[in-house]
C-alpha cells in the first residue's frame, strides 16, 4: 500500500503524518511507500517545522525530508492520497484526470470520522501546544490506517 499525505506547504501536518506512518509500517513489517507533499511553492526544499521535528523526536519518531510539490505523477505512485484540509482536497481533485484518480483522494479525518470531511488544523503559526494536539490526532489516525491495511492484506 502506497500512501501520500498532502497539505498546503508540506512542512507541518503532512510530514508528521508521513513520519508516524513510516514508523508504523516498519514496526508492523508492512510493505509500501509513505510520502508527503504540498501545494505551496514557497516552501519547496525546506525542512519540516522545528516544533514538529522536536516534538516527534521526543517521542521516538524521526520527521525528515524536504517539502515538495504534489504532482500528477502522484496519482500513479500512490494508492491513497489523504488531504489535511479542503484546500488540499480541492487542489488534488482539480488535478485528477479520471474517476480512478479522484477515488484515491480523501480527507484524512475521514479515517476516524467517516464521511464528515473534517479538516486537520494547521499548527504552523500557533505553537507547540497545537503541535502536541496535532501529534496526538495523527497518531490516532495512523494507528487506524495500520489496522485497516493489516485487515486488507
Amino acid at each position: 500500500m502506497n500512501i501520500l499525505f498532502i497539505c498546503r506547504s508540506n512542512v507541518c501536518r503532512s510530514p508528521l503524518a508521513e513520519a508516524l506512518l513510516k514508523k508504523k509500517f516498519a514496526d508492523n513489517r508492512l510493505n509500501g511507500e509513505v510520502r508527503s507533499a504540498g501545494f505551496e511553492s514557497f516552501h519547496i526544499n525546506e525542512l519540516p517545522d522545528d516544533n514538529i521535528v522536536n516534538l516527534a523526536a521526543s517521542r521516538g519518531v524521526e520527521v525528515s525530508g524536504r517539502a515538495r510539490l504534489f504532482t500528477k505523477d502522484d496519482f500513479i505512485r500512490f494508492d491513497r492520497i489523504y488531504a489535511m484540509d479542503a484546500l488540499g482536497y480541492n487542489d488534488a481533485m482539480e488535478m485528477a484526470e479520471s474517476v480512478e484518480e479522484k477515488e484515491k483522494v480523501d480527507y484524512l479525518m475521514n479515517v476516524i470520522v467517516p464521511g464528515k470531511n473534517r479538516i486537520i488544523p494547521d499548527p504552523y503559526h500557533s505553537g507547540v501546544t497545537d503541535c502536541e494536539s496535532l501529534y496526538t490526532l495523527l497518531d490516532e489516525i495512523t494507528d487506524e490506517l495500520i489496522e485497516e491495511i493489516k485487515a486488507s492484506e
